[in-house]
């Protein structure tokens, strides 16, 4: 699938080997393996089909979100947004659940 990122330093963060933007190393590796996995994945239902990430929509002030498992306390916070090529993600953020 195609990405988009609403923030810039998401993308640093998965495009520069050295930047972390404050995340902790484990969170880095983690959210660059789900960037290959959404990378690779031909449609949402990929991410449905991994129990592991934690595939979900999101409610409340959240609605129009999804979130994925980067470890058991850090998500991935993204978009599904509909264009005339298809279908890309939009990754918001990574977000601590706890």
């Amino acid at each position: 699938m195609e990405m988009d990122f609403e923030d810039a330093r998401l993308r640093q963060l998965e495009a520069d080997d050295k930047f972390t933007g404050g995340f902790d190393v484990a969170i880095v590796k983690a959210f660059r393996k789900r960037m290959q996995l959404i990378r690779a994945a031909v449609d949402e239902r990929a991410f449905y089909a991994m129990k592991s990430l934690h595939y979900e929509r999101l409610r409340g002030d959240r609605e129009g979100q999804n979130s994925m498992r980067l470890n058991d306390q850090w998500r991935l916070i993204l978009r599904i947004r509909q264009t005339e090529d298809g279908r890309r993600v939009v990754i918001v953020s990574i977000t601590d659940y706890h």
